[in-house]
């Protein structure tokens, strides 16, 4: 077909939002399962039903165009007719599967809408391209913030190569984490506890710091819900004081990530399911630079991305939350709000004093939630987000 007889983009009609939305909440539903794979739903509908629908499995598994096209053959239907709805560009190169538009051109429906474009900036494209080359008309960018929400690591890590970090705190009105002796359990309650679990469940990385994990002992897995899998659990620790009869280092994988070298103490941790990753230092405040050292903290997200983290979720004491707010490696906060006040306490996250307005450290809040007794606020970067957005939508132009 020569280039000016491929279809065009049409526009979405009324109902692709409706169907789109029931694509969304099937990659919703495996939230916890696709990891490091982004989580796709598809459904195909001809005549306002829905002829199939699935979502992506797990690593090695079928994506979910190939699980909806199975379902539908599974009812007896064939696309003929039909509309695909898909929450991601349909892929177009071999992985561990085969390119799921192959499988759709195959199928010969009479029209695919995606929510996102692949945010792979190598193959981004290319499988809309696909399919207008074959005579089956697209339409792009429809509920493609919806979309997004579910898979911002994935395409962080495809566009800027460091996961979607967001930073949990939980925090009393007057921003207060913990007394001054260290008493912090509880300022939440159990309900505020059992959701940040879920995002616990959700990340590939749960990452802590070695004062955590020396005061509170904690375990850092997922408990409280359901879950196939179980996130890799990631301690900042600087001068490798981890204690090798900690908690955190019964059952998974641990990544510890350092600057002080200790081979000796690494193999006895490698005992004891961890790895030790040595990473550069870097001033612990920038505003001293003759002053303590810590870890690299941007060097470490860019170690994650190279390992194919999408989300990490960081669940730290009010230093280390500083030093990461500080160094510009938070996306998101997800901050769980008591309706108490501790006074002179400890603050959730420990920054300099600034001198001017302008150099506050800025977010945009997007929701609230109710969580008897308390509240879960989520603010993110407003830059980070827009840039990721821009890169999962079609460039304006012609036969886009």
């Amino acid at each position: 077909m020569s280039a000016s007889a491929r279809p065009p983009e049409v526009s979405a009609d009324s109902n692709d939002a409706h169907w789109m939305r029931r694509a969304i909440g099937l990659a919703e539903s495996v939230l916890y399962l696709t990891a490091p794979n982004p989580r796709v739903g598809c459904v195909i509908v001809r005549d306002g039903q829905v002829l199939g629908e699935g979502a992506t499995q797990a690593v090695g598994g079928p994506h979910a165009e190939v699980m909806a096209l199975r379902d539908m053959q599974a009812r007896g239907h064939s696309a003929a007719g039909a509309t695909v709805y898909v929450t991601l560009e349909p892929c177009s190169h071999h992985g561990r599967t085969p390119p799921c538009v192959d499988a759709l051109i195959a199928a010969r429906p009479a029209r695919v809408v995606v929510a996102m474009t692949d945010p792979n900036p190598l193959v981004g494209g290319k499988g809309l391209a696909r399919l207008r080359a074959a005579g089956i008309p697209v339409s792009a960018a429809v509920c493609a913030e919806a979309a997004l929400a579910l898979n911002p690591g994935f395409v962080a890590r495809m566009t800027r190569r460091t996961p979607w970090l967001w930073l949990k705190l939980a925090a009393s009105m007057d921003g207060r984490s913990a007394l001054h002796n260290g008493a912090s359990q509880w300022i939440t309650g159990p309900a505020a506890r059992a959701d940040g679990h879920h995002w616990r469940a959700r990340s590939c990385v749960v990452l802590t710091g070695s004062g955590t994990v020396r005061i509170d002992n904690p375990q850092m897995n997922v408990r409280h819900v359901p879950t196939p899998r179980q996130p890799i659990r990631a301690i900042v620790d600087t001068r490798l004081e981890t204690p090798e009869d900690a908690r955190i280092l019964d059952g998974g994988p641990v990544w510890i990530f350092t600057c002080h070298d200790d081979a000796a103490k690494a193999r006895r941790l490698e005992a004891r399911n961890a790895r030790v990753i040595v990473l550069p230092s870097v001033p612990s405040r920038p505003e001293a630079p003759n002053g303590n050292l810590r870890v690299d903290l941007a060097a470490m997200l860019r170690w994650m991305g190279e390992h194919d983290v999408n989300e990490v979720h960081a669940e730290p004491g009010s230093k280390l939350s500083g030093a990461l707010l500080q160094s510009g490696c938070v996306d998101e906060l997800l901050l769980y709000m008591a309706p108490v006040l501790l006074g002179d306490a400890q603050p959730m996250a420990r920054l300099p004093a600034l001198q001017n307005l302008d150099d506050a450290r800025r977010f945009e809040f997007f929701e609230a939630t109710p969580l008897a007794p308390d509240l879960r606020i989520r603010a993110r970067v407003t830059q980070n987000w827009r840039e990721l957005l821009r890169c999962v939508q079609p460039p304006a132009g012609p036969g886009v």
